[in-house]
């Protein structure tokens, strides 16, 4: 308890360490582009379901699709050597929060690339198909779990 109130108390005065401030503010940053995915998906699902109805789920697909391209094209032009150098700060902004709030595929994704890309073709495909079969599962799991 004397820890949290010490270091809140260094907040209200201003006197946070730089690294910690820092940190809060990639908090912050990840936030902010997690509400705004997820507004952003909350509006396309809906718009999307306008036009095609609910029998199925065209708009979350179309999420996950658009998701996982702007994940893979960030990491694309941002992640190693002569990329473009964004500040780590926007990566996380438009990668963990925009794409997290929007979609959690496009993680999925870009970790199944990045598996094939350093030649775990077999772990890719193990891992694409546990975690399709896993989170199905898992979901109605607790679909079940919560009925009356």
């Amino acid at each position: 308890m004397r820890i949290a109130q010490g270091f809140a108390s260094l907040v209200r005065c201003g006197k946070l360490p730089p690294a910690l401030r820092e940190v809060r503010l990639t908090y912050l940053w990840v936030a902010l582009g997690g509400a705004l995915g997820s507004m952003a998906r909350f509006w396309l699902t809906g718009t999307v379901a306008e036009f095609t109805g609910l029998r199925f789920p065209w708009g979350t697909l179309l999420i996950n699709v658009l998701g996982s391209f702007v994940i893979g094209l960030v990491a694309g032009l941002t992640l190693g050597p002569e990329r473009l150098g964004w500040h780590p700060d926007v990566r996380i902004f438009v990668m963990t929060g925009l794409c997290g709030g929007f979609t959690t595929f496009s993680a999925f994704s870009l970790q199944t690339v990045e598996l094939v890309q350093s030649g775990e073709v077999a772990f890719a495909g193990v891992y694409a198909v546990a975690s399709v079969v896993l989170c199905v599962a898992w979901a109605w799991a607790g679909v079940l779990l919560g009925r009356p």
